[in-house]
């Protein structure tokens, strides 16, 4: 598949073309990825900029350069008023507009994302329909997985990713869509067959500002130009909200009486979450094997999709069961230890709470809840006293770094702990070392006492001023557990 760049420059208004036509059939937006004759597009970001690079991307193989402004390079150029905001069509135009070929599924929230893909994907697969999956944890590409850099990729990554799926004979793409992707115009050029909103929680307001702009950004998945339908979660006032907003097609689901679709009689154990769907062609209890009373819920989400996409009910109920697992939530940590420990990537108050929640309904009365926590650096300031206050609802709570990167971690412990001045005496450490923080919660827990490690979920490495360390949330419990194995010792639980 190939585009030239007189086609492209009748395809963008404003567009200009300097030098010679020629053919492009790949394009990349960084230098060091640039593939022979592809088009580089030289983008400004927050801290370099991409017209610098463009020499770099001529001697990796790029033929065409497309620029918001002439470079002194001897390539044929593309100029336009901005590359961001065109780059999603050219990427599509030049692979080929694949998502017009698929069936893409878009799932935008604030929680709830990640689940909710793997269960669609596993639940097609299951049901012998070929899939792939974009999103948070890695993008999966006919049996093959690469680690994801971003939820959403650019716009180049994303289209070549689609016209992938293409060759490797996939039917549906189910994909993770952030608040970045959208408002960056990273999924402009992508055609959904159906968007899902799971729900929507104060969260990127460092991004977005207000938590109404945070709304309006996810809202513009669902726009009658990019989506075919939408089903909507009704749980909050924001879904409720978007419900009634959108002129495209609307199923709404949830625990609201008023949804299309009920979440009815849901029951947290041990061995996963069971809820009962009822809607007007519907009537099945289903079960998923991922613990947590917000994966009814994601459940709900992954059955109606693919009930929309026209699966059989047997099948989806049975793809759903499958789904054993998804890294980094709700993952326990099972090595015969005598205290139950689980790696979740909650880092919201809600879902800090819920998680919280949860593990006390699945304890014994007597047990307690051991929780080590941070919050990520250059994000959302003003939540982390609210961030502190779930934590606190823990029995005890370690704090601990999470990605700080340029904030000082003592300053981000302080706000969090600004939120807990009414709880007692005792209930809080700091630990700035998060493996060693993981020790000490590991160590002090008691037979039946509950262990939650949170915020990093399926993260093999943070951030701390411009060192990158490697640790792994998982890894570094069962190294903790040996330790305690070994040794015989527990710590006695130290406050600050």
């Amino acid at each position: 598949m190939s585009y030239s760049l007189a086609q492209l420059a009748t395809q963008i208004p404003g567009a200009q073309l300097l030098g010679a036509d020629i053919d492009v059939s790949g394009v990349a937006s960084d230098s060091r990825l640039v593939g022979q004759g592809d088009l580089f597009a030289a983008m400004k970001g927050s801290k370099l900029d991409g017209h610098d690079f463009a020499q770099e991307a001529r001697e990796n193989g790029a033929s065409s350069v497309v620029a918001s402004r002439r470079l002194p390079i001897d390539l044929p150029q593309l100029i336009v008023p901005s590359v961001r905001r065109v780059l999603g069509k050219i990427s599509s135009l030049v692979y080929g507009e694949p998502s017009s070929k698929l069936n893409v599924i878009g799932i935008t929230g604030t929680n709830g994302k990640t689940t909710t893909s793997y269960m669609i994907e596993n639940a097609l697969e299951h049901a012998g329909i070929r899939s792939g999956l974009i999103g948070t944890i890695e993008t999966k590409i006919g049996g093959k997985s690469v680690p994801a850099l971003f939820t959403t990729p650019e716009a180049p990554s994303l289209q070549g990713s689609l016209a992938e799926m293409l060759k490797c004979d996939v039917e549906a793409a189910v994909m993770e869509v952030s608040s970045h992707g959208i408002d960056q115009h990273r999924i402009d050029g992508t055609l959904f067959e159906l968007g899902i909103f799971t729900n929507l929680a104060s969260e990127h307001l460092d991004y977005h500002g207000t938590i109404e702009q945070y709304y309006a950004t996810k809202a513009q998945l669902f726009e009658p130009s990019r989506c075919k339908r939408a089903l909507i979660c009704t749980d909050d006032e924001w879904g409720l909200r978007l419900s009634h907003q959108l002129q495209v097609p609307v199923v709404t689901f949830g625990l609201n009486p008023t949804a299309d679709y009920k979440v009815e009689d849901v029951s947290i154990s041990h061995e996963g979450t069971r809820f009962t769907l009822k809607g007007p062609d519907v009537n099945n209890e289903i079960f998923t094997p991922i613990v947590g009373s917000c994966n009814a819920q994601n459940a709900a989400a992954a059955f109606l999709a693919l009930h929309l996409l026209g699966l059989d009910t047997e099948a989806a109920v049975s793809g759903i069961k499958s789904c054993q697992k998804v890294s980094g939530r709700f993952q326990r940590v099972e090595m015969g230890q005598s205290m139950e420990i689980i790696v979740d990537y909650a880092h919201t108050p809600g879902a800090i709470r819920s998680l919280i929640e949860t593990a006390k309904s699945l304890m014994p009365e007597d047990s307690e809840v051991y929780i080590v926590a941070g919050a990520r650096g250059g994000r959302d300031r003003l939540k982390r006293p609210e961030l502190g206050r779930a934590l606190a609802t823990a029995n005890h709570v370690i704090l601990t770094v999470d990605s700080p990167g340029d904030e000082d971690p003592i300053s981000i412990i302080e706000q969090l702990i600004a939120g807990t001045i009414d709880v007692p005496e005792g209930r809080i450490s700091i630990e700035l070392d998060r493996e060693k923080a993981i020790q000490l919660a590991i160590n002090s827990a008691a037979p039946n006492d509950t262990v939650l490690i949170v915020g990093r979920g399926h993260e093999k490495s943070l951030r701390i001023g411009n060192r990158k360390i490697l640790l792994d949330d998982v890894e570094a419990s069962k190294k903790a557990i040996e330790m305690l194995e070994t040794s015989g010792r527990r710590t006695v639980f130290a406050s600050y």
